[in-house]
């Protein structure tokens, strides 16, 4: 029996996915020049793996030889629930305060592919959430679900930048889903919001200063220059997508449980962290993406926290 778009739209919907688009597969040659000239500008900071494997982010068919088709699937992260902004606790992004998308979109992935090659045993895929040498973003842009925003977070016009992606590189020809317009036109809120000037231009973002980068990959120490500015952000950052004209009118609420806030995991007392061992660290944070940071990334963010709020207090 032949897979169509149809059947994998009804199928990674039953699944919780809430977006859906279809590209062929072309060489990223404009993306990949994009990417390079970023990387040559030292906007990737510490994110040596970003140079690594470039071919591959090109042609995915150095992943899937019979690659023909992807398909870009989003997922709804956005659960309503609203910062105290309490002085004495920092603030973690939204996509963190549940389980690790990670894991429950893998299990998903998973399991459309096992429905997918019941229907056709010849069907083959190779997937991917935001891991691995893919162009996830290029790829959702070019599959129709959604346009890159000048923070380049890609937006959906119905659902705002609250999702996740999730990309399939298949061996299957579906039929092309349509581009959307570019519907940001002259705003440039994300642009004004951002405390740290991270967004140099449109499109563009340099690590080195994004306060996301700071408080997640950065293995070194925070720029002193810097303090004042992270509005208590101690894991991740997310004022570029909350001033989003689009996120405040269309955000809602998502259906999977499992990204709802964890208690403790939306913010964090600060005071508690510089006392945290490495055991109560995993134990608190397991199934979270704040284990990314690891505790000693922790425990410096909110050192860096706590000595402009001691500054401010003294």
């Amino acid at each position: 029996m032949q897979i169509t778009n149809k059947i994998v739209s009804e199928t990674s919907a039953s699944l919780g996915f809430d977006l859906i688009g279809f590209s062929s597969f072309v060489q990223l040659e404009k993306e990949t020049a994009h990417l390079k000239k970023w990387l040559q500008n030292g906007y990737n900071a510490g994110m040596r793996y970003m140079e690594r494997n470039f071919e591959k982010r090109k042609d995915v068919r150095l992943i899937l030889p019979e690659a023909k088709s992807i398909i870009s699937l989003g997922m709804n992260y956005y659960t309503g629930h609203q910062y105290l902004n309490d002085e004495n606790s920092g603030k973690v992004s939204r996509y963190a305060w549940g389980k690790d998308y990670h894991l429950i979109i893998w299990e998903k992935l998973d399991q459309l592919i096992l429905k997918l090659k019941e229907i056709d045993p010849s069907f083959e895929a190779k997937t991917y959430v935001d891991t691995g040498p893919v162009m996830d973003k290029a790829w959702a842009v070019r599959s129709g679900i959604g346009w890159l925003g000048k923070h380049s977070n890609v937006i959906n016009r119905k659902m705002g930048s609250w999702f996740f992606i999730a990309t399939v590189i298949t061996n299957y020809e579906f039929a092309v889903s349509h581009k959307v317009a570019d519907l940001c036109g002259s705003c440039t809120a994300c642009i004004d919001a951002c405390p740290t000037n991270a967004i140099v231009k449109d499109f563009v973002v340099d690590a080195n200063k994004c306060i996301s980068y700071l408080t997640i990959e950065n293995k070194g120490e925070i720029d002193k220059t810097l303090y004042g500015k992270f509005d208590n952000w101690i894991f991740g950052c997310d004022i570029c997508q909350e001033v989003c004209p689009w996120n405040k009118k269309f955000s809602a609420e998502t259906e999977e449980k499992e990204f709802h806030p964890k208690e403790g995991n939306k913010e964090i007392d600060l005071e508690s962290v510089e006392n945290m061992s490495e055991e109560s660290f995993k134990q608190k944070f397991a199934e979270s993406p704040i284990l990314r940071t690891k505790l000693k990334g922790l425990k410096r963010n909110a050192e860096f926290l706590l000595k402009k709020k001691n500054e401010s207090s003294s």
